[in-house]
């Protein structure tokens, strides 16, 4: 299945429990289409001008209730997923352009801007619970591990954070790695940290042990990994520049095999549908396409899924300092399209229009 957007996308989301896919554009409008499992349709069902510059990140809030969204112009705003109305909009949420959202738990989320700065955001209360300086420059990505209240984030300035939620502090901070780090994901039952970059390198760490890497996987590059997804615990899907999606397995590491070629162009976004049938990805092509899981996956559960949990192992030292330093700032330039315990705040959020 696949639909023209018309213009570049940037963020995509499908409805967590309904055949509904969110992609956000660049133009600031936001899209929601309908997909049809029988007749492989896609439809679109709202065009919505969001923001009044590029709408960067998506993503469903609320059980799905509301789509949200996050902008170059600083703003994020709520819409109602069956009618379309705004619900709320809240001007300068941000001090500078919002790049990531994602969802920490039912009721509260997390956004991150071009300048490193993330914010956990009530949505019942619409009030602003806390606010971290994780990083000296865009967040690229975001991962919640609920267990432990860390927020996992990646940015262009080359470095792993982890954060904590409960302190909304830094917790650690990952050496610089001389790439842009593009993307997170957290798998081995919690003890391996993905990050890719703009390399094309995956960079993998072991939990507790995240200054430095514990081993890289380099046969995805020259080319940029532009985004992740956790497929299980053994094996990720990845979208790079050069177009193609693919399955790779990692602890052993390797390309199993290239799964899909949404175009040329790079790979901006990946995502689930709530049943997981099928995989959706954006491109630079101004093209939504909608590949069917179990196709493409024909083919790969023969092969080995990994190795004993002995090669996850370190040798450093555990690094949870609460107070880490500042890492050096990356040379690359950003992209230039993107740019107290418990959840509790005062700060307005979500100003009813």
């Amino acid at each position: 299945m696949e639909a023209s957007l018309g213009e570049i996308p940037f963020g995509i989301d499908f409805h967590p429990s309904k055949e509904l896919v969110a992609v956000s554009l660049i133009t600031g409008d936001l899209h929601l289409y309908k997909y049809n499992t029988d007749n492989s349709s896609l439809q679109r069902c709202l065009d919505l001008h969001a923001h009044a510059e590029s709408c960067r990140t998506v993503r469903f809030i609320n059980g799905g209730q509301a789509v949200a969204t996050g902008s170059k112009d600083c703003s994020i705003l709520a819409t109602d997923v069956e009618t379309g109305s705004v619900i709320a909009r809240l001007e300068n949420a941000h001090e500078n352009a919002i790049n990531s959202l994602i969802n920490l738990t039912e009721s509260t989320v997390a956004t991150g801007d071009d300048e490193g700065c993330i914010k956990v955001w009530d949505t019942r209360q619409r009030s602003c619970s806390g606010s971290i300086n994780a990083h000296e420059d865009y967040i690229s990505d975001m991962n919640f591990v609920p267990d432990s209240m860390k927020l996992l984030t990646t940015s262009g300035d080359g470095t792993l954070s982890v954060c904590n939620l409960r302190t909304y502090k830094v917790q650690t901070r990952s050496e610089f790695s001389e790439d842009e780090l593009s993307s997170v994901v957290v798998m081995k039952n919690g003890r391996k940290v993905i990050c890719g970059s703009q390399g094309g390198t995956l960079l993998l760490y072991s939990w507790g042990f995240f200054k430095d890497c514990s081993d890289r996987f380099v046969d995805l590059s020259p080319n940029s990994v532009e985004a992740m997804l956790k497929l299980d615990e053994d094996r990720l899907i990845t979208g790079s520049e050069n177009g193609l999606i693919s399955l790779v397995g990692i602890l052993p590491n390797r390309i199993i095999q290239p799964i899909a070629e949404h175009s040329e162009y790079p790979v901006e976004g990946l995502a689930f549908s709530h049943d997981r049938r099928f995989l959706g990805s954006i491109s630079h092509d101004q093209m939504l396409k909608l590949w069917d899981l179990n196709e493409i996956l024909q083919g790969s559960e023969n092969a080995a899924k990994g190795q004993d949990a002995s090669s996850d192992s370190d040798s450093d030292g555990m690094d949870v300092d609460d107070n880490p330093s500042h890492s050096k700032k990356g040379t690359k330039t950003k992209n230039a399209n993107k740019g107290g315990a418990g959840f509790s705040g005062s700060n307005n959020f979500f100003a009813d229009l």
